[in-house]
């Protein structure tokens, strides 16, 4: 450790370690392009320089190691004039379109420019122009004009995804980020580059012109489209007379998991969520009134009670998979977590991706749910009842021939409503609270409590109101049973440094 003094304030810092990582962790606002945490130092916009106290002149601190006695002044006279004239120079040829950009409102060129107070423009040429709205590939478009240079989205490219698709063209005022020909912007995770941009150059061609991000609030959530399990911001506004909708999902930082990037599969899937809101009860593929499917269902579970079968979906949070054997020892059912159509050998890679798209399959080992297609075969012969809690493979059980009654109680709609005999909506992934293990043994946290304007509960509620009982949070559930059972097994198992629930 390092003692160094900043603004007339001393901290304690990691001695060695880049000056701007440690002035941004405890907290002080350097205004920087080109750096970024996965991506290190560029040293190309200079907008993060300070004075160094022995220095003849400014230095840019993603360049600079810090030392033991270092005395750093980062507001003074002298520092904002010279981030005052960088700033100018990145104005020069940068287009006054802020009204209809899409960055708009989080745009760190934007905020700076206010920080800094630089009001006048002192140009007396016209602005050298370049290409506006270039279509890239991978729903990126390309705004020339706005860009400045920080190389974020080329480095990426280079030293993340390795596909190489962006490069810097030309010299001088003439240079501009570009594809290189035949190469346009063409890999799993190119969306990020959005995020990276730190202006307007790069936008998003599914969320451009569709929301101001003023408008929009965030949940927190995981992605459940696999058993990665990426931490995401759920961006969500209800408009009047209008239901809640989500316009995107962002990467949330999670050391751990993600780091700061989710793969474009994931990003997109917000839609899928979207499109469920609007399921509704059906009775034989015929829609139905909530509560009387519900209360249909609860008096089939009376009376085949000793010979239900309940088929549980691999993505359900751990509070779900708890209250589901609760339901099943009331009932005396049998329980079985054989999935068939969770895996697609074709999407994991060796990054962000898994060839397992459940996004909870550890939570099986953990609560001894059973998984083997043998044991389903085994005490299927008996069963008369089956319901399929937050999954619609019905193929799985069709050969079963003694099966009178099959129910789904799922957030989407069934591909094929009349094979049903009952149909019950649950709330979807970003609308309840729930725990979830990733593939790595992560333990986190969802959060999202985007709203459903028609009557579709949370599958927490459903089965309480099976079971009459009043314990139906997370919360309470974690209390009453999860937290031991999480707090007695290995740290190999789940590694409990990632649970994110204050409260418990």
């Amino acid at each position: 450790m390092a003692t160094i003094t900043v603004d007339d304030r001393e901290i304690k810092v990691n001695d060695g370690a880049l000056l701007i990582e440690e002035l941004l962790a405890h907290g002080v606002k350097i205004p920087h392009f080109c750096y970024h945490p996965t991506l290190g130092k560029d040293g190309n916009c200079r907008m993060c320089m300070v004075e160094i106290e022995g220095k003849k002149r400014p230095q840019i601190a993603c360049d600079t190691p810090v030392s033991d006695g270092m005395i750093i002044r980062t507001k003074s006279n002298g520092i904002q004039k010279v981030k005052r004239q960088i700033l100018e120079m990145q104005l020069v040829n940068h287009p006054v379109d802020c009204p209809v950009c899409d960055q708009a409102g989080e745009c760190s060129l934007q905020n700076y420019y206010m920080d800094v107070g630089l009001y006048e423009s002192r140009l007396n040429t016209p602005k050298t122009h370049a290409r506006k709205h270039v279509d890239i590939g991978s729903n990126v478009v390309l705004d020339q004009e706005r860009c400045v240079l920080c190389t974020r989205c080329v480095r990426f490219t280079k030293e993340i995804t390795k596909t190489k698709e962006l490069g810097v063209l030309n010299r001088t005022d003439k240079s501009v980020i570009s594809i290189f020909p035949g190469r346009p912007l063409f890999n799993p995770y190119a969306m990020n580059v959005v995020d990276l941009c730190p202006v307007g150059a790069l936008t998003s061609k599914d969320f451009r012109f569709h929301k101001r991000v003023w408008f929009l609030k965030s949940y927190e959530a995981t992605c459940n489209g696999c058993s990665k399990g990426c931490s995401l911001h759920v961006d969500h506004h209800k408009d009047k007379y209008k239901s809640d909708s989500i316009f995107r999902y962002r990467p949330r930082f999670n050391d751990n998991v993600n780091g700061y990037f989710i793969c474009d599969t994931g990003r997109l899937s917000y839609k899928k969520e979207n499109d469920n809101r609007d399921s509704f009860a059906q009775i034989k593929g015929k829609q139905s009134k909530y509560k009387d499917v519900k209360d249909r269902l609860c008096s089939l579970l009376k009376k085949y009670h000793g010979e239900i079968l309940l088929l549980l979906s691999p993505s359900l949070s751990l509070e779900e998979m708890l209250k589901i054997k609760k339901l099943a020892s009331v009932y005396d059912a049998k329980i079985s977590g054989y999935d068939t159509c969770e895996y697609d050998s074709n999407f994991g890679d060796d990054y962000l991706k898994c060839n397992d798209l459940s996004s909870n399959r550890r939570g099986f080992n953990l609560l001894q749910i059973d998984e083997k297609i043998e044991s389903l075969n085994k005490f299927s012969k008996n069963i008369k009842l089956a319901v399929l809690f937050g999954r619609d493979d019905i193929e799985t059980i069709e050969n079963y021939e003694n099966i009178e009654t099959k129910i789904s109680i799922n957030a989407s709609m069934p591909k094929k409503p009349k094979l049903y005999d009952l149909y019950l909506p649950m709330m979807t992934h970003t609308s309840k609270e729930g725990s979830f293990i990733n593939i790595d043994g992560f333990l986190q946290f969802s959060n999202s409590h985007v709203e459903y304007t028609l009557e579709t509960q949370a599958l927490l509620e459903i089965i309480s109101d099976f079971l009459n009982d009043d314990i139906s949070t997370c919360e309470e559930i974690w209390k009453v049973k999860l937290k031991k059972i999480v707090n007695n097994i290995e740290l190999e198992t789940v590694k409990k440094k990632s649970i994110k629930m204050s409260n418990l």
